[in-house]
């Protein structure tokens, strides 16, 4: 007979001590079981059906090998909303919260302005802009088929309207004549060297970790393409690793020769958002 209890016995004793295991485990619980976090704490008699217990012991065992809750539980919590999630795009992380939120107080002042995702992924940053300030024309861009269809069941799911294309970078935009006033991006930013030591290069997609040699090429390239992309006066919010700001904001100078750049940390206290003003 297996209980609450002991198959959480089983979860503790097979997961890798970390701050987040039994969060994991009671998150996975809570899946099979159908219920809240409480009722885990309040009914540690409740009997699993063999059924429930088989399929939470293959999902331990999962996470225990390392693959993320969210791509075991199919989707993932950012901003105000969940969304799907597949190994065809990087999970939503809290720290892209901060673009977001970067982007709602500038569209607050302007609401009826046209924007960009470029590198969309799951749809997360376009989906959650959209949902937030519905009477932005929003458009998202990625070279994977596979994360536009992904993207576009977020999109769906939310009830937004975006305009999906497919291409590398900015490209579409530009072939489409599109130019917007708000450009966001959540580009590849590890460097090549560094993505084989780190846990996050063993379950999710390379083409949305690999940043090249300095992990700035693709923000390099974007902001080669921003004359082209942007209106005078647009804001462009990119994110960026924790130790890349100096370097990413001087490149958007060099390049770009904006009003002004100024980086926003995370809640770490990590540089994680370049902000670059173009002149109106």
């Amino acid at each position: 007979m297996t209980t609450i209890a002991n198959i959480l016995l089983f979860a503790r004793q097979r997961l890798p001590s970390s701050e987040t295991a039994m969060l994991d485990a009671h998150m996975l619980l809570c899946r099979v079981l159908a219920t809240g976090r409480a009722y885990l704490l309040a009914h540690p008699e409740h009997v699993l059906t063999p059924e429930q217990a088989a399929q939470y012991a293959d999902w331990i065992n999962r996470r225990a090998a390392g693959e993320p809750v969210a791509y075991i539980l199919g989707e993932a919590g950012f901003f105000d909303r969940d969304f799907r999630v597949t190994p065809a795009v990087l999970i939503p992380r809290p720290e892209t919260e901060h673009l977001v939120e970067e982007a709602l107080l500038f569209i607050q002042q302007q609401p009826h302005i046209s924007a960009a995702d470029i590198g969309t992924g799951s749809g997360a940053i376009a989906v959650t802009v959209a949902a937030n300030a519905p009477r932005v024309t929003m458009h998202a861009t990625d070279v994977s088929s596979a994360a536009l269809t992904l993207a576009r069941h977020n999109a769906a799911q939310h009830g937004v309207n975006i305009t999906f294309h497919q291409g590398h970078l900015a490209q579409p935009l530009i072939t489409a004549g599109i130019t917007v006033r708000l450009l966001m991006a959540n580009l590849p930013y590890i460097a090549s060297d560094e993505l084989p030591k780190l846990d996050v290069s063993k379950y999710e997609p390379h083409l949305a970790l690999d940043g090249g040699s300095d992990g700035l090429r693709l923000i390099a390239e974007l902001l080669e393409a921003v004359p082209q992309i942007c209106q005078p006066g647009a804001l462009i919010l990119l994110e960026i690793g924790a130790d890349q700001g100096a370097a990413a904001a001087e490149l958007a100078q060099q390049t770009l020769s904006p009003q002004f750049v100024s980086l926003i940390k995370d809640y770490a206290g990590h540089d994680r958002v370049v902000r670059i003003q173009l002149a109106p």
